[in-house]
């Protein structure tokens, strides 16, 4: 039997690396999206640490902000790979700025990226996961997605709006063993949270219980957990990895 094919947005970001990586050992065949418009810097250094690390994870053009370009970057990648059986939606932007201040193209951008992005994706897949009979979709979402932020009212409206659109999913595709769910991280170790100016990130840890950020690899474990086979009676769900920061 063939492996499952699990396609991974935004994966060369600190929390999709870690998806990747705990997919890649489950034993999926992992692919990964990265749009040069939103810029992947990184990218080739990514692909040799993967190579490196023994991984093969092919990578895909996509603007997850539009649809043809998703309806492209899947048709290639079932062309290519095979069916895609897990979707984990885990591309996104900040563009923060107060409400005063915020321009429309702050706000579609991050809408498009970290909100139309889960339509546009799960759109392309979901008619053959139903078919099939077997899907599993993870939407990555955010603490302040759950709580709001100040300063990000783009970003927590996408990352609210993530959940709305899981909740719909699951009553639509739980009889067809089509399983969609929320993880809702709180401020993560990523290199990008680690730039963040020193003082300014202590303040952050001491909102948190725990005391620490989270790992990346602590947010992967719940993703592969939720894309298990095994999982198949959890659907509709918010699971929040936060240290305590948010409990609901």
């Amino acid at each position: 039997m063939s492996k499952r094919v699990a396609l991974v947005t935004g994966g060369a970001g600190g929390i999709g690396t870690a998806i990747c990586r705990a997919l890649s050992k489950d034993g999926y065949q992992v692919v990964t999206t990265c749009a040069p418009v939103f810029e992947c810097p990184n990218l080739d250094g990514w692909k040799q640490t993967m190579r490196d690390e023994g991984l093969d994870i092919p990578v895909y053009e996509a603007d997850v902000a539009d649809f043809e370009s998703c309806k492209q970057a899947v048709e290639k990648i079932e062309a290519e790979v095979g069916p895609v059986d897990v979707l984990v939606n885990c591309a996104g932007i900040t563009r923060d700025s107060v409400l005063k201040k915020m321009t429309p193209d702050q706000w579609n951008q991050v809408i498009g990226v970290n909100l139309d992005s889960a339509f546009n994706l799960t759109r392309q897949v979901f008619p053959g996961m139903l078919d099939r009979g077997f899907g599993r979709i993870v939407n990555i979402a955010s603490v302040n997605g759950r709580k709001g932020q100040f300063g990000q009212a783009n970003y927590s409206a996408a990352k609210a709006g993530m959940h709305g659109f899981t909740m719909a999913v699951a009553q639509e595709g739980i009889r067809k063993n089509v399983t969609c769910n929320t993880v809702s991280p709180g401020y993560v170790a990523t290199e990008m949270v680690k730039k963040i100016r020193e003082d300014v990130l202590q303040s952050i840890i001491a909102q948190i219980p725990a005391g620490r950020l989270a790992e990346p690899s602590e947010i992967a474990r719940v993703v592969s957990f939720l894309a298990a086979e095994e999982s198949g009676f959890i659907t509709g769900a918010n699971i929040d990895i936060n240290g305590g920061q948010f409990i609901h």
